[in-house]
């Protein structure tokens, strides 16, 4: 199973966001962009201009992350914008199954996510129609919280289910994912593991970039 970083740019240099991207370009073919209403999660970051603006600087992979109240209309802005994986919450829709179709028929991957105060089954019904499944493993709203060891059960849960559906969906962990528990996350079945603080706070990104997921791997 392949492994990824996908670098959280919430923890990132806001006044040079095209500059952090740089440095981790390197070694980074994902990036992970949190979309916050303020609303949905007690906190406000980026909106549609700020993705396609860094689409412009970028090639990476697009993880566009919509922690947001409505995210059925704002689907079509972001595919416009440049994502490329577009992953909604399960507990912000009516009828998830539409969010997906409608991703889909956007020409994008199709995500969905879970609140860890979330029973995992409630992502059971759409696993079918997903290309990514993002379990949070701290509660959405501000980085640099602490991973909940919890998180290893609902995602090896998540992994298991897609394995007996034959889905080879990716499985994303986001929250608190550091040199000591990156190769947890991999063994419960997680692909890629978006990563913040442990990234962006240190000295040299890209090396801490290395050293992740040399640990992931190891």
């Amino acid at each position: 199973m392949s492994v990824n970083i996908a670098p959280s740019i919430l923890a990132a240099d806001f006044s040079a966001l095209g500059a952090e991207i740089g440095r981790i370009r390197p070694v980074a073919d994902f990036l992970h962009l949190d979309v916050m209403d303020g609303h949905y999660v007690p906190n406000i970051t980026i909106g549609v201009p700020v993705v396609e603006s860094l689409r412009k600087v970028s090639d990476q992979v697009f993880d566009v992350h919509l922690m947001i109240s409505n995210p059925m209309d704002f689907i079509d802005s972001f595919a416009l914008a440049g994502a490329d994986y577009i992953t909604v919450h399960v507990e912000t829709l009516d009828d998830p199954f539409s969010a997906l179709r409608r991703i889909h028929n956007a020409g994008k991957k199709a995500g969905i996510s879970i609140h860890p105060d979330t029973p995992i089954e409630a992502v059971y019904p759409y696993l079918a129609e997903v290309d990514l499944v993002l379990v949070m493993s701290v509660r959405p709203g501000f980085g640099g919280q602490a991973f909940i060891p919890q998180s290893c059960d609902r995602i090896s849960a998540v992994r298991t289910e897609l394995i007996r559906i034959n889905n080879p969906a990716i499985v994303s962990v986001d929250g608190g994912i550091h040199k000591g528990n990156a190769s947890d996350v991999v063994r419960a079945g997680a692909n890629l593991l978006v990563v913040g603080s442990a990234v962006f706070g240190a000295e040299d990104p890209a090396q801490a970039i290395r050293e992740i997921m040399a640990c992931a791997t190891s």
